[in-house]
């Protein structure tokens, strides 16, 4: 399998103006080449594709946007932003308009997934491939680690509302995230969980990523039409899952071939973030399935 060259790839930082957000985005390639957007995770942003950007840079023209509350996007205060997964789409959406794409292909992880899934329900034309890296859109694909979560849906306390904070949004929380099911973590570079926590302790920051959580619950809402639009369309799919991943497990990973069956499914021995250890693989996989 081939990837691009690892010389470095000229890569732009930039922003635009989108539904009153002024949203950060790093973009490479020719712009003649088809398109890729790269729809980041909790809690990350577009530095988790620092990686990956350099080896599909040759083969995509690459987009890559900090969602709202993420990275380096800008919200001003007198927008008066609500913070959840319909309103991360709908800017995702007129974000997508102002650069004026018109057709890409979507790598969607964790939290990518059900914005990006929302921009392919709004243009079903524009989508020409989905590759999903423990990017859930079934029931069965929900782990264990779901459970103090689920509890906040259930009673949204500000007990249980603490309970998340305390286990999650910290330097410990954010680094276990990275290195847990990981057989080797001197491979995960520290600047990874350190920037994520960094940016996670601006004002009013951890409020933001609280009111994410509660709103996840509506994402399931919305599996049945992520799945209708799978079995209509059939797309090239590739499906890359880090199978001791213990938020996204591996059943939602093998579900998608229930609705595509020409979806390629391939797990990995990784964890949630899965670039961190075998980025020049899924590079390969990708250039091979989406074309």
């Amino acid at each position: 399998m081939s990837t691009a060259s690892t010389a470095t790839a000229l890569i732009t930082h930039k922003f635009v103006e989108a539904d009153g957000v002024r949203v950060f985005y790093r973009e490479a390639g020719d712009q003649n080449k088809p398109t890729m957007l790269l729809l980041h995770g909790f809690p990350s942003s577009s530095h988790q594709f620092r990686q990956l950007i350099p080896l599909l840079s040759a083969h995509y023209h690459i987009v890559a946007p900090d969602l709202p509350g993420f990275g380096f996007t800008e919200i001003p205060e007198s927008r008066n932003y609500v913070y959840s997964f319909d309103s991360l789409g709908k800017t995702l959406g007129e974000f997508v308009d102002a650069l004026g794409l018109n057709s890409y292909s979507m790598y969607v992880f964790d939290y990518g997934a059900p914005v990006g899934l929302r921009l392919a329900l709004q243009h079903p034309d524009r989508v020409t491939g989905l590759v999903s890296q423990n990017g859930n859109a079934y029931l069965e694909g929900l782990g264990d680690a779901w459970a103090p979560i689920r509890a906040y849906w259930e009673e949204p306390t500000s007990a249980n509302r603490q309970v998340i904070a305390d286990a999650v949004l910290n330097l410990e929380g954010t680094r276990w995230q990275y290195v847990h099911g990981v057989d080797r973590p001197e491979l995960i570079a520290p600047e990874s969980y350190t920037l994520d926590t960094l940016l996670l302790e601006r004002p009013g920051n951890k409020d933001i990523q609280l009111d994410l959580f509660l709103d996840y619950a509506n994402n399931l809402k919305l599996y049945p039409e992520f799945q209708a639009y799978f079995r209509t369309h059939k797309i090239p799919t590739l499906i890359i899952w880090g199978k001791h991943d213990p938020f996204f497990i591996p059943p939602g990973a093998e579900a998608f071939s229930r609705d595509n069956p020409q979806a390629v499914v391939e797990l990995l021995d990784t964890g949630h973030f899965a670039l961190e250890t075998h980025v020049e693989h899924i590079a390969g996989r990708i250039i091979e399935v989406i074309r």
